[in-house]
C-alpha cells in the first residue's frame, strides 16, 4: 500500500511478470532535495575550514499535509559520521519558503528569528542554507549525505516520524583560486561576503529556468579613511566617497573575454531602480584566468575602462576605476569569481586572497551598498578577534582590510 498523498503511475505497479523490483532501500520520501553548486572547502579568516552551499527541498505531499522539518544532518558520505548540523532556531534561521523575500532586506531592521517549528506546507518548496565550519585539523570528507528528520503533520491524529538520507554529494577536489587583492593598497572594507545573511550568500536566482546563487562568494570593496570614514562631505555626490574613480587592479594574469562600459553612474544615496538583467553588474571586466574560472570586476565608472576584449593582462594591472554603474546605490567595486564569461547565470565558488591585516569589523548589519544613508560616513569599526596577518584566506562578511 503507497503512503499518503504518494502517486504512482501505472507504469511503476509492478504488475505483470518479470516487473522490476525496487532497488534495496528504497523508499517513499515527503522531502526531496537538490544541492546547487559543488561545495568546495575553503579556509576564511577564522582559520576554520568553511563548506558553504544550498539544500533545495521540495516537499512531495499534496498541499493538505504539512510537515514538521526537526533537524538536518550533513554527514561524511563514507563514514555517516555527522560533520554539521541544524535544528531549534538555528534551522529556522537558515531556511525560507523558495519566492519569501529576504529577512531584513530593508538593511535597516536586523532580520528577525525564524518561526519554530520549522513546518513546510504540501507542494511547498524550501531552500536550507548550509555554512558547515569543520574543527581545526578535521579531514574534510570526499562526500556529503544529508539526513532530514521530522514529522508529517495530521490535524485529526497522530503524526508520522521520517526520516531520510538525502542528496549525496562530492566535495570539489580542486582549491579556490588564491589571489591578489582587486584594489591598491590601503585599508578597506569588506562587505556582503560570506557566511551569513547577506544579499550575496543568500541570492537565490531563477533564470532561464532553474535556481542559481550566482553571487554567492561576491565581495563588495569600499575604501576606508585613516577615521574610518567611507564618504566625507555631501553624501549625494559621487565625490564624496572614498572608493569613487579608485583604480581596479587585476587579481590575476589572464584573458579579457567581457568588457561592458558606457553606462552612467548612478546618484547617490538612494537605491536605484531595478536594471535589466543585462545591466545589473553595471560596468564591468571580466578576466578568465583558467579553465572554467573567470573574474568580474563590476560598478566600474562609464569611460575609465582600459583594456579590451581579447587583451592579456598582468596581475596588478589597471583594468578601470571605481564607479557607481548598474544596480549600486554608493561607489563600491563588486568582485567575485564565476565559473562563466557571463554573470548571469553562473556559478559563485570561493577564493581566497594570498595576504592582507585584518584591523577591525563592523558588528551591526548595516545595509552597506547604501552607506550614504548612515548618519556620518564613519564605520562603526571595532576589534576583530580575527585582527593580524592573514596568507590565503577568504576575508569573512564586515572586516575591515589592509591590502
Amino acid at each position: 500500500m503507497l503512503a499518503a498523498g504518494m502517486l504512482m503511475t501505472s507504469a511503476g505497479q509492478g504488475h505483470g511478470t518479470g516487473a522490476a523490483t525496487p532497488a534495496p532501500g528504497a523508499e517513499f520520501t515527503p522531502l526531496t532535495a537538490a544541492v546547487l553548486t559543488k561545495p568546495t572547502p575553503f579556509v576564511a579568516t577564522d582559520g576554520q575550514t568553511h563548506i558553504s552551499y544550498e539544500l533545495l527541498t521540495t516537499s512531495s505531499l499534496p498541499s493538505s499535509a504539512p510537515l514538521r522539518l526537526d533537524r538536518v544532518d550533513v554527514r561524511d558520505a563514507r563514514t555517516h559520521q555527522v560533520v554539521g548540523s541544524l535544528s531549534g532556531q538555528a534551522l529556522a534561521d537558515a531556511a525560507n519558503p523558495v519566492g519569501d523575500p529576504l529577512p531584513g532586506a530593508d538593511g535597516y531592521t536586523p532580520a528577525p528569528p525564524g518561526p519554530t517549528p520549522t513546518v513546510i506546507q504540501g507542494s511547498q518548496q524550501w531552500i536550507i542554507w548550509l555554512d558547515l565550519i569543520l574543527d581545526r585539523g578535521q579531514r574534510v570528507p570526499k562526500a556529503l549525505e544529508h539526513q532530514l528528520s521530522g514529522a508529517v503533520l495530521n490535524p485529526s491524529g497522530p503524526s508520522a516520524a521520517f526520516e531520510e538520507t538525502v542528496q549525496a554529494t562530492r566535495i570539489a577536489r580542486t582549491p579556490p583560486l588564491n589571489l591578489s587583492p582587486p584594489v591598491r593598497p590601503g585599508t578597506w572594507y569588506s562587505s556582503e561576503s560570506c557566511c551569513g545573511n547577506t544579499h550575496h550568500r543568500r541570492g537565490l536566482a531563477p533564470i532561464n529556468g532553474r535556481f542559481y546563487v550566482p553571487q554567492r562568494f561576491a565581495i563588495d570593496w569600499y575604501r576606508v579613511g585613516e577615521q574610518g570614514q567611507t564618504w566625507e562631505g555631501d553624501p549625494a555626490r559621487l565625490t564624496s566617497y572614498l572608493s569613487y574613480r579608485q583604480p581596479v587592479v587585476a587579481s590575476a594574469g589572464g584573458r579579457v573575454v567581457e568588457v561592458r562600459d558606457g553606462l552612467p553612474d548612478q546618484t547617490p544615496p538612494v537605491t536605484p531602480p531595478t536594471p535589466p538583467i543585462e545591466d545589473t553588474v553595471g560596468n564591468h571586466v571580466t578576466v578568465e584566468v583558467a579553465p572554467g574560472r573567470y573574474l568580474l570586476y563590476a560598478h566600474l565608472t562609464p569611460g575609465s575602462l582600459r583594456v579590451r576584449e581579447g587583451d592579456r593582462v598582468e596581475p596588478g594591472q589597471v583594468l578601470g576605476l571605481i564607479g557607481n554603474s548598474g544596480n549600486s546605490a554608493t561607489p563600491h567595486l563588486h568582485f567575485q569569481v564565476m565559473t562563466t564569461a557571463e554573470s548571469f547565470p553562473t556559478d559563485s565558488p570561493p577564493f581566497t586572497f594570498r595576504h592582507f591585516n585584518v584591523v577591525g569589523h563592523v558588528e551591526p548589519r548595516i545595509w552597506d551598498d547604501n552607506l550614504g544613508l548612515q548618519p556620518t560616513g564613519v564605520l562603526p569599526i571595532t576589534p576583530s578577534p580575527h585582527d593580524g596577518r592573514h596568507r590565503a584566506r577568504y576575508p569573512l562578511d564586515r572586516e575591515v582590510l589592509e591590502f
